[in-house]
């Protein structure tokens, strides 16, 4: 789906086909769909998804110069093209942390550059600050740092302000009753037995997320977030961390932001981004100064919005030269 919003991009690197794709065994319940792309013997990079939970594409393989770029993609526990799908056990922030060393050590890389958006920023910054000795630049957007109060802007009270007729849809399968605590009423039908129960749920889970996820409506992102397959898994490994608070101690990533000193970082960032509002960026930028900040004044939270795009590439592009 998100090909057709991209094929026409000025700014995105041509499609490009993996080199090598490998299946890793992380531990005795999941089993990691690992992809590398672009030069074998090119600047090692990171790609990281969103969610958690949605899975890589093709398309974000675009975002780096095949030419210069080693680039690495993998799907997260639980989604995608890794197995079991929308598996819980044994998947919190801290197994992925883990995951991404086990992977740099499995393809012989010593540093490597880390980019990630949404939920791929928490992380990112999660695996950045535990090492910052293999991290050699950092990028990220649409920055979510998974505190209570971005979950609670999302899920509470705030993007239903702007969305008023989108946020009905979103609650409509939970009784009046329980909508004092959506997490909690969501994650009892998504965890639930009854199956029809569980597919609405999802659907308007997933559907809430790509409905105001462009600045713009736009049929192709919610297309893709309506379908069956990434509905569940997003729904379910998103809901089972924000219950939890991505697993992380309350204001860790702002916190610890002083590791990151050493790191060269740009942070992109949508004007009028719903899901994850400007707000923690800034302050992102203000605990990490040597990081640029990119703000994308026609842009919301989509990593595929021409804006978001432009600065993207310009960032890899930046350190495709500063690095080589």
């Amino acid at each position: 789906m998100l090909q057709v919003m991209i094929r026409q991009s000025p700014y995105l690197y041509p499609p490009s086909e993996p080199l090598r794709v490998r299946r890793l065994k992380v531990d005795s319940v999941h089993e990691l769909h690992v992809e590398e792309c672009g030069a074998p013997h090119g600047i090692p990079a990171l790609f990281l998804h969103g969610g958690p939970g949605a899975g890589c594409e093709p398309a974000h393989r675009r975002f780096f110069d095949p030419a210069r770029y080693r680039i690495v993609l993998f799907d997260q526990r639980g989604c995608g093209r890794s197995s079991p799908h929308a598996e819980l056990a044994a998947n919190t922030t801290w197994h992925l942390v883990a995951d991404i060393e086990r992977i740099r050590i499995e393809l012989g890389i010593e540093r490597w550059l880390v980019f990630g958006g949404s939920w791929g920023s928490t992380l990112a910054l999660a695996y950045a600050e535990r090492y910052p000795e293999r991290v050699m630049a950092l990028v990220v957007r649409g920055v979510f740092l998974c505190r209570d109060e971005e979950i609670d802007w999302f899920y509470r009270d705030g993007a239903n302000r702007f969305f008023p007729e989108w946020w009905q849809d979103f609650i409509a399968p939970i009784p009046r009753a329980e909508r004092d605590d959506l997490l909690a009423a969501f994650q009892r039908r998504l965890l639930g037995s009854d199956e029809a129960q569980q597919v609405a749920a999802a659907q308007a889970w997933s559907l809430w997320e790509g409905r105001t996820a462009t600045l713009r409506p736009n049929p192709d992102v919610q297309a893709f977030f309506a379908e069956p397959r990434v509905a569940l898994s997003l729904s379910r490994i998103e809901c089972h961390y924000f219950v939890n608070r991505g697993f992380l101690e309350p204001g860790q990533l702002l916190r610890d932001a002083g590791r990151l000193a050493v790191i060269p970082g740009v942070i992109v960032q949508g004007r009028y981004d719903a899901i994850c509002p400007p707000r923690s960026a800034w302050e992102l930028h203000q605990a990490w100064p040597c990081a640029a900040l990119r703000i994308v004044d026609d842009a919301g939270h989509a990593a595929f919005e021409p804006g978001i795009q432009r600065e993207l590439v310009a960032a890899t592009d930046r350190f495709a030269e500063e690095l080589g």
